[in-house]
């Protein structure tokens, strides 16, 4: 579809987009928030269509773009794919194929480069893991942007498939998650047995957070994204006072779904730490 005529008439300040394939994408927002509690923002789960991890590249891509020009009519002049998934499969071509024709002064930012512009602080045997989904692993986007910064590190991936799942069915605190949070890190760690830091590369794993620090060895540090991208965030608008003043400052949260209200409310609510209510949209 083309909006471009309908994107450009959008007034010039407008909040925060915050887009997630499904709920995850809460665990960022509210460390955004934390860090910039001044801001609108608007929040959008593109539920009906999730999990996004075992689609392919072209329906990913496909789903993002739909869902960033439903962010610019809102008149959000900067979105945030707060998934790691979209940022994997569909960020690169939006930013250099798209937003050029269709909003160039619009910007789209990621989860996966201002994690992997920094992580080479953590480690000290120069050997982390990664633990994603099997999109997010395919993709490898992480091996090839953190071999961009770090090129001494090596990087191991483990997919995590189950996890997603296990999170949005309200499992990650039951016994039963115990087996598939345990396997997984076993198998990352017996792929190489000197990685001393983890990243969570999924915006749900934080709330299995406390198994997985159960199972990990206490001298491995777990990394979760949220922080770092909420001050990555800061430095980018400190950095860009043209799209700083862009954004509408009222400390306004709107929250929209592509599915069921109730579900989306219900679960939201546990991944953002707080009530949260939701408007349908049908992207058609």
């Amino acid at each position: 579809m083309d909006n471009t005529d309908d994107i450009s008439m959008k007034t010039k300040t407008g909040s925060i987009g915050v887009f997630d394939s499904g709920y995850g994408g809460l665990t960022v927002l509210k460390e955004i928030i934390n860090e910039l509690p001044d801001y609108d923002y608007t929040y959008l789960g593109d539920n009906a269509r999730a999990p996004y991890g075992n689609r392919s590249f072209e329906t990913v891509y496909h789903y993002t773009l739909q869902c960033v020009q439903w962010f610019f009519l809102q008149g959000c002049p900067l979105v945030i794919l707060a998934c790691n998934t979209a940022s994997a499969k569909a960020l690169r071509t939006i930013q250099q194929n798209d937003l050029p024709k269709i909003a160039p002064d619009k910007r789209v930012l990621g989860v996966i480069r201002p994690t992997t512009e920094i992580i080479g602080r953590f480690t000290r045997t120069r050997s982390i893991g990664i633990l994603a989904t099997s999109g997010t692993v395919q993709s490898e986007s992480y091996v090839i942007e953190i071999e961009k910064f770090f090129p001494d590190i090596k990087v191991t991936q483990e997919a995590c498939p189950l996890w997603v799942p296990l999170v949005e069915n309200n499992e990650y605190e039951s016994h039963g998650a115990d087996f598939f949070v345990k396997k997984y890190i076993h198998n990352l760690l017996h792929k190489a047995d000197d990685i001393d830091t983890i990243l969570l590369a999924c915006t749900h794993y934080p709330l299995l957070l406390k198994k997985i620090t159960e199972y990990t060895p206490v001298d491995i540090k777990i990394l979760t994204q949220g922080e770092i991208v909420a001050h990555s965030l800061k430095d980018y608008l400190y950095r860009h006072p043209e799209m700083e003043s862009s954004i509408s400052k009222k400390g306004t949260k709107e929250f929209y779904t592509t599915d069921s209200v109730e579900d989306f409310d219900s679960h939201a609510a546990i991944f953002f730490g707080m009530p949260v209510v939701s408007t349908h949209i049908d992207l058609g």
